[in-house]
């Protein structure tokens, strides 16, 4: 599997925008990425509503690793959702006093990030309030580690108080408004965990939200394309060009903010055209094209195998679409990451 930042919800988007990881990402594989940074990895985990025996992927392998993190899996972070990682689960659920299924559901996840951020926490109660630029120690790798958890520094953990350092301190203090330049304390980087912690919370339940919400539109919508010659509707894009710079919002669905299938859902309401909520389901919907025409819609595979992202094509090679790094805004087929998650074109009648 490859990743995708448009699955990332807000929290991502804030770690890529403001630590220059952005480009970045962009340009490595999925498992790069994931590996590098664990608040990337709380959010993949979160986006997967259920991780079970013999699944297989990427994001069974960030699950091995936390639970590796934790001491509770040795085996090879493989992905393969076998016998190890499934006991693995049944011992983590037994100790947290969770229903010991082997299942990787909502609560267990969450259960698995706190329990890593709190041993990232334990690290920090041997944290001195000395630290200073240019100083070499075991006080400075504590905070780089806390740093480099929520993806604010990209160098070596290596102790030494340098201008990586320096940076990451400038972004997390700008975001988070706190005093860490000047003092790096125990309380000021356990508050940046702390927040992490709410966030797994906050987000867990709009996830939660969604699914509700999609199950609930797949009840009620039983919509079948009408079949007739392909007319390109000039008023698609123009609403959707005038959406351009609305924030991305995980299970948006009006003008305050669109995540990438509700902000095409939107636009095709304003021309009472009804289409399914989701990316799978308007895969499954709308009638596949040889190549795109201006407003059909163009599918990419990113965060999981099959369609995970979409948005409409415009013409000149470029498309208009909702994604976490600007919100809505229009992209090149050509892009290297689009190129090489293109699956198809389908139009809706």
């Amino acid at each position: 599997m490859k990743g995708d930042i448009c699955m990332l919800n807000l929290t991502v988007e804030r770690v890529a925008k403001q630590s220059l990881l952005y480009s970045y990402m962009l340009s490595q594989p999925f498992a790069t990425y994931v590996d590098a940074y664990p608040v990337l990895q709380n959010q993949i985990l979160l986006e997967a509503e259920q991780l079970q025996y013999k699944e297989q992927g990427e994001t069974v392998r960030v699950l091995q690793q936390k639970l590796s993190n934790l001491a509770y899996y040795d085996d090879e972070l493989d992905g393969d959702f076998g016998v190890l990682t499934e006991h693995a689960l049944k011992k983590f659920q037994t100790d947290h006093h969770i229903l010991a299924s082997g299942q990787a559901e909502i609560d267990t996840v969450k259960a698995i990030i706190k329990a890593e951020i709190n041993m990232y926490m334990e690290q920090l109660t041997s944290l001195s309030e000395s630290i200073y630029p240019g100083m070499h120690s075991n006080d400075v790798k504590i905070a780089q580690k806390a740093l480099y958890y929520f993806g604010y520094y990209e160098g070596e953990i290596d102790g030494i108080y340098g201008p990586l350092t320096t940076k990451a301190l400038e972004i997390a203090e700008e975001e988070h408004d706190l005093e860490l330049i000047q003092e790096i304390s125990q309380d000021s980087l356990a508050q940046l965990y702390e927040e992490e912690k709410k966030q797994v919370d906050t987000e867990s339940e709009n996830n939660e939200a969604v699914s509700k919400e999609e199950e609930v539109t797949e009840e009620k919508a039983d919509v079948k394309p009408v079949e007739k010659e392909h007319t390109t509707n000039a008023d698609v894009i123009q609403v959707a060009h005038s959406l351009i710079g609305t924030p991305y919002v995980w299970g948006g669905t009006s003008p305050s903010g669109f995540d990438c299938s509700g902000f095409i859902q939107y636009v095709y309401n304003t021309q009472d055209q009804t289409v399914p909520r989701t990316v799978s389901d308007m895969w499954n919907f709308a009638t596949p094209v040889d190549a795109p025409s201006v407003d059909d819609l163009v599918f990419f595979e990113t965060y999981k195998a099959g369609p995970s992202h979409m948005g409409i094509y415009i013409g000149d090679g470029k498309f208009i679409h909702a994604g976490t790094s600007s919100g809505v805004d229009v992209a090149e087929m050509s892009n290297s990451y689009w190129e090489q998650r293109y699956l198809g074109a389908k139009r809706v009648y």
